[in-house]
């Protein structure tokens, strides 16, 4: 899709924002959230707040990242937190250093950690724009089921007024799209650490929001992931010129090639460690306890994720094993 295209459904989309709505007004029957949500600037427009390691619960479901690019004609929201308490509390915190009409929001992937917070934005008139793929989420009962345990473990946050919001356009190839002085360079990745993802590289600023297929400071989690296709989606990334990487996870990295090779490097390992017990018809637990993963360890999330990603990569590389 052309990206004048793209920029002129969003000045249209947009008017409710224009015309006054404030976060106040799309939050006025969402619950408070005492949470620290301190927001940290990475370049001349691109600021972000930053979750914890941890499971899906932690943290009042404050542990993942959400991004902003503030511009003087507007704010595109890139990830919208795993609430609308957080998408509430985030709105607030951009309000300190800007005014401006939030237009859109850009969404990395569809995980419940990275959408609940979709519909605060809606509210406000934002556009969402998303990946391919998003629908293979939306379309799944577990999407529903997911909503359904995360009302009752991130209640109040989370409770029978959240809902679950489908994109307004679809992204499934590059695209660009200008918002003032910045151009959204959106690179589509196609079915990685989900069933579709992208990531957006912020120009002239040079920043990298890259969503889950970065991990940065923690072991990342793969769950049904493709992480052959990750892997690929990894290697073929080019970071020439990229001053500054904000992972879906974990703090910004002023170094984006290692915080690359840190992802690359776990999945990489972790395949191949499956794969050798897959090709000799090993069980998994046994395989998994001859493993040395010592070099994992000491990172956060090891104990509550990686044993769990490790069985899954076990059981998709048998799938691959088998032609299915």
């Amino acid at each position: 899709m052309a990206s004048s295209h793209i920029t002129r459904s969003l000045s249209a989309l947009c008017l409710s924002a224009a015309l006054g709505l404030t976060s106040a007004a799309a939050g006025a029957d969402i619950a408070p959230i005492d949470i620290d949500m301190p927001l940290h600037k990475v370049s001349d427009h691109v600021y972000y707040v930053r979750g914890v390691p941890g499971i899906a619960t932690d943290n009042k479901g404050f542990i993942s990242n959400a991004a902003a690019i503030i511009t003087d004609d507007g704010i595109a929201v890139v990830d919208a937190l795993g609430s609308p308490s957080l998408a509430k509390r985030f709105i607030d915190e951009l309000r300190k250093v800007s005014d401006a009409p939030i237009k859109t929001v850009l969404v990395t992937h569809y995980h419940a950690d990275h959408i609940y917070g979709l519909q605060v934005f809606e509210d406000l008139g934002a556009k969402i724009i998303a990946p391919g793929g998003f629908q293979d989420y939306l379309d799944a009962p577990a999407a529903e089921e997911r909503l359904e345990e995360r009302r009752f473990s991130l209640d109040p946050w989370v409770n029978e007024d959240t809902r679950l919001v489908s994109p307004d356009v679809v992204i499934t190839e590059q695209t660009e799209i200008g918002l003032g002085d910045v151009t959204l360079d959106i690179r589509y990745l196609g079915p990685a650490h989900s069933d579709g993802d992208l990531a957006v590289l912020v120009r002239p600023d040079n920043v990298l929001i890259s969503g889950d297929i970065i991990f940065e400071g923690r072991v990342p989690f793969t769950g049904s992931a493709d992480t052959g296709h990750w892997l690929a989606v990894l290697e073929s990334l080019d970071d020439t010129g990229i001053e500054a990487l904000i992972p879906g996870h974990g703090p910004a990295a002023s170094e984006p090639a290692a915080a690359v090779s840190r992802t690359l490097d776990y999945l990489k390992y972790t395949r191949e460690q499956m794969a050798a017990a897959v090709d000799e018809m090993i069980p998994f637990a046994e395989a998994y306890e001859a493993a040395d993963w010592s070099r994992f360890q000491k990172l956060p999330a090891f104990d509550a994720a990686h044993r769990r990603n490790a069985y899954g990569i076990y059981l998709s590389l048998e799938q691959e094993m088998l032609g299915q």
